[in-house]
């Protein structure tokens, strides 16, 4: 029968790797609780950011935030006016508006989900809701998904640990000074 030897150092590292994992999520968890303002206020910065540097070149960012406009059906983050920075706009002769976020059943025209669309009219054609309330209603409907994962990911852990506890306890080196020779 084959025995396979593993260095009794092992174990007690791979526990010990898990329970820092273990410990990180749980402190990102707990500082996404309890610091939601502040989190609130740095992700409306970096939207921010991104809306009054977005310029239509379709970088990787800029597909991101189309994704959510347009699935979400929402317009900026806090409302469409959060677009009123954006470089482009500000500095084109036309009436511009990102068309991710063009409200589909008002809108009258040639139909594009990237880059900048032309208004026929100074009323952009677009959702009046901002992204950060569709956002926050997504997370509320998918809640149970989301926590049910973080346990599923948890439990999966912490069976690794009480794994690498048992393995640990269990390994010993063979001692071959033992064995009958022949």
């Amino acid at each position: 029968m084959f025995h396979m030897s593993l260095p009794s150092a092992v174990s007690p590292q791979y526990f010990t790797c898990l329970l820092l994992i273990v410990i990180a999520q749980v402190v990102a968890g707990a500082l996404i609780y309890f610091q939601k303002e502040t989190l609130n206020e740095k992700v409306s910065k970096v939207v921010a950011q991104v809306l009054d540097n977005y310029s239509g070149n379709n970088s990787t960012t800029e597909q991101a935030w189309d994704f959510i406009q347009r699935n979400m059906e929402c317009c900026g983050w806090s409302s469409r006016l959060d677009w009123s920075g954006n470089e482009v706009i500000v500095n084109s002769s036309q009436l511009l508006f990102p068309c991710s976020c063009q409200n589909i059943s008002a809108f009258t025209g040639n139909f594009s989900d990237s880059s900048f669309c032309e208004a026929q009219t100074p009323d952009w054609p677009v959702y009046d809701t901002g992204c950060a309330a569709s956002v926050e209603s997504w997370l509320h409907t998918n809640l149970g998904v989301v926590l049910g994962i973080c346990l599923g990911v948890a439990l999966i852990e912490l069976v690794g640990m009480i794994l690498s506890i048992c393995l640990c306890r269990n390994i010993h080196t063979e001692d071959y000074t033992k064995v009958p020779k022949y």
